[in-house]
Parts: structure tokens; sequence; C-alpha cells
């Protein structure tokens, strides 16, 4: 398009998103009216009963004496505690991102000929198409790698003879196979962007199925294809813990909407891909990592609790940062007095940052870690506790192991996609009625205007010109 018609369509679209304002928006004071929970939250934050689910589940608060009360954060992989499931891959010195893959998706923990028998079905399904990555993945790079992976997965469907075959077998084999290209198109969507848009060269690593994910995606990732074991064991624990998060987060509640539908699962996973990338859902560890280089432009010593405290104050009061008024990584939706998965994470971190020798950045965030929570509870009127939680620790690890920003939500994207399959094929099997919530009309009826007797738009008041677009 030419600039005059760029300019013109401008024009129009800032006059008439104000007609949008005026004829879209509605009285706060009706959602109370009516009931009606705005975010699908009661005013205290716990979300509305939609759904059953046997895959995961998180808990923040025991019944005592009639009442709730917070408690640390748990969250169960299908009835496994999360503590236990890291611990026991920890102590044996294995990767668990297969292990916990398979306990989600199938109900039980695999022995060992189970495990070894999915991870060879994990790796036959390590392919992409012919000629993919020349003819997709590198055609208009974009360095949101989040909507490169969304079309990559709604291009692979027109590779699949069978895309819209929802039986179960079928929808398995289409969800084991997005879970293992998922690395493939993330960083291969990240290259191709480094090279053709920021001039760099051009890495493409083949993954190697014997590895563990973790180990391909810095294998795929690095030029020389090199990693450390506590790397991989520090990348493969992030993976564990952002793998799955009870059916109520809004990236798996999109996956079942969608599958209620009777939707494709290519569809499907594009769909919740797209909710995953809001900066409200999963960006918020790339906010962690700017807001602390933020601080340590602007508090000359981060060692001084005082300091770094003013600086916590000045987030809060909207002079600091990007003025949004947030500590970020700090609170949870669900948690209030802990997230299991910061606590599972943190001893993870500091062994990492003892390797990196940025033990300092490690003492830098267990302080704001301690100090947010005091600041957010004499600043604000909050209903329950704050404290950190997942991204807050994420951000730092993916910055130690030199991930560029734009991953850093794929990588979230290549974890979760495990509980997207869970929660997908456990709608599949148990429900067979399309979801569809129910909205209150408040619309004024009106009698009909035909064009002769219609007045101009006014905006403000005042009349406003009608543009008329070009047709070419």
């Amino acid at each position: 398009m030419g600039t005059r018609t760029e300019e013109k369509i401008k024009a129009f679209t800032q006059e008439y998103a104000k007609v949008c304002v005026d004829n879209n928006g509605i009285n706060a004071d009706l959602f109370d009216e009516y009931g009606v929970k705005r975010g699908l939250r009661d005013k205290n934050g716990k979300g509305v009963l939609s759904g059953l689910t046997n895959v995961s589940l998180i808990k923040s608060a025991e019944e005592i004496d009639g009442k709730l009360v917070p408690c640390d954060g748990q969250l169960y992989y299908r009835g496994y505690n999360i503590f236990d499931l890291v611990r026991g891959f920890q102590q044996d010195g294995r990767f668990g991102f297969n292990e916990c893959a398979y306990l989600l998706l199938f109900g039980n923990l695999p022995d060992r000929e189970q495990l070894n028998e999915f991870k060879k079905t994990l790796g036959y399904s390590m392919t992409l198409p012919t000629n993919f990555v020349r003819d997709v993945i590198m055609k208009a790079p974009s360095h949101d790698i989040m909507n490169s992976l969304t079309k990559s997965v709604l291009t692979i469907a027109s590779y699949d003879d069978n895309v819209m075959d929802i039986s179960l077998d079928n929808v398995l084999r289409q969800s084991l196979m997005l879970i293992s290209v998922f690395p493939m198109l993330a960083v291969y969507g990240y290259h191709a962007y480094n090279h053709y848009e920021c001039d760099e060269s051009l890495y493409i690593h083949r993954p190697d199925p014997k590895l563990s994910t973790a180990e391909n995606l810095l294998r795929m990732l690095r030029p020389d294809m090199s990693y450390t074991p506590t790397e991989a064991k520090v990348l493969d624990a992030a993976l564990v813990l952002h793998m799955e998060h009870g059916g109520g987060n809004n990236s798996t509640f999109t996956t079942r909407v969608v599958t209620s539908a009777g939707s494709d699962t290519y569809s499907v996973i594009a769909a919740a891909l797209s909710s995953l990338k809001g900066p409200k859902h999963g960006g918020a560890n790339i906010k962690v990592v700017q807001m602390m280089e933020d601080l340590r432009r602007n508090v000359d010593d981060v060692k001084d609790k005082d300091k770094v405290r003013a600086y916590l104050y000045r987030l809060l009061n909207k002079e600091a940062f990007d003025r949004s008024g947030l500590i970020y990584g700090m609170g949870h939706a669900v948690y209030s007095i802990s997230d299991p998965r910061a606590k599972v994470f943190k001893a993870f971190v500091e062994r990492l940052a003892t390797e990196k020798k940025r033990h300092d950045d490690f003492e830098l965030y267990s302080m704001i870690e301690e100090l947010a929570p005091e600041v957010i509870a004499e600043k604000c009127r909050i209903y329950k506790g704050v404290s950190a939680n997942v991204d807050f620790y994420s951000g730092f690890v993916y910055s130690m192991l030199d991930i560029p920003l734009e991953l850093y939500t794929p990588i979230f994207a290549i974890a979760r996609i495990v509980g997207w399959s869970a929660h997908r094929m456990e709608e599949l099997i148990n429900v067979d009625k399309i979801i569809r919530p129910a909205y209150k009309s408040i619309v004024t009826l009106k009698p009909y205007v035909t064009l002769k007797e219609r007045s101009t738009p006014r905006i403000d008041g005042e009349e406003k010109k009608v543009y008329k677009l070009p047709m070419n």
C-alpha cells in the first residue's frame, strides 16, 4: 500500500476506535448487579468451576474449621507431588521430561521398559516433512517466535492425511509428533529470524533422538552444539515445572474449549499457543529479566537492601521500569504463601549460578524474593499473601543459559504442550458437549432507521468526515 493509503486507513481507525469505545463500554456496576464474574473469577480471585480434571491438582489452601486458610502451595501431576517427582529423577541422575510427559499423558508412572519404549516413539516422531524448514520456517521469519511456531503448527496440518480424524489413537499420534518437533520449530524459527533479520550466521542442527529434550534444545540452539550437564539438568527441571498447571489456566482452558468444538489437533494447539503468548500469561519471565536490568541501571549498590527496597517502592508507584505498578515475578492467581514450582526450582538455579559465577546475581534475586512481599503488603491492599512465582527464577535461568529473549515463551510452550495434549484427550474421552458459556445481554432495542434518515457519525460532539478507503 502507498503512504497516502496507509495514512487514510490510520486516520479512519483512530477516529472510529473512539466510536467503538462509545458503543461498547459497559457500566462496571452492571457486572455486580447481574452477578457476572469478570475473568471467570470471584472477587477474592477464586476461579469459577467450569469442569473436572484428573490430570493435575493445585493446592493453595486448607479447610480448617469450615474456613479456607492459605497454605504452602502444592502441585500434583496425576496425584504425585511435584517435589517427589523432581527428587526422584534428580537422585537417579536422570532427565525428567519424558517420564513426566508419560505420566501426564497416560496417568501412571512408567516402568523402565515403558519409559524406553516411549522415548523411542518420541525419537521416531522427531522429524519434519521434507524441505519444511526451507519452505516454511525460513520464509517470512519473524522476531515473534510464538507467531512463527503457530504458523508452523498450522502448516504441518497440510502434510497430515488424517488431519480431521479425532479418534483417540490419531490424536495421540499427532500429539506425540508435536511434542517431539516443538523444540525444532521454535529453535529453527529463532535461527531464521536471527539470520535474515539480524544478519547473523545461520545454524540448523538436527536433534539427536538419544538425547533428552533439554539437551536437544541446547544442542540445536548453540553454534558448537555444546552444553554442560548442569545446564541441561536445570533446563530439564524448568521444562518439567512448566509442563502442566491445572485446567484453569488460560491456554489449557483454550485447549479444552476448542477441543469441545470438535476441531483438529493442530487448530487446538495453535489456539493454545495464541493464548500462551499473551503477556498476561506466558511472557512474565521476560518482564522479570528486563525489570532486573532496569534495577541494576538505576540502583548504584544492589547489595544495599534499603536502596533495593526503595526501587521496589518506585515500581509500585509507577515511577520505575515500565511504570505498570507491578513487581514482575511476584504473586500468582492461585498461590499466596508459596509457589511450589519456584521452591523446587530455586535449588537448581543456585547450582547453575555457581557454575556460571553469577552468585551475586542469585543473591540479588533472593533479596528481592524476601523484600517484595513486604513492600507489596505495606503499599497495596491485597486479599492474600504474595510470593515469588516460577517466572521470577525461570527468566534468570534462561539468561544464564544464554537463551535469547525471543525464545523464553516458546520454551514455555515446548513444556506446556504436554499438559495441553493431556487435557485435550481428557476432554475428548469424557465430555461430548461444546463449551458454551452464557453472557447476559444488556442490548437496548432500537427501531430500524433507513440509510437516508441516518445522521453523519458524531464523535466527541463534533461531526467527523466519513473516510472512503481506496479499493486499489
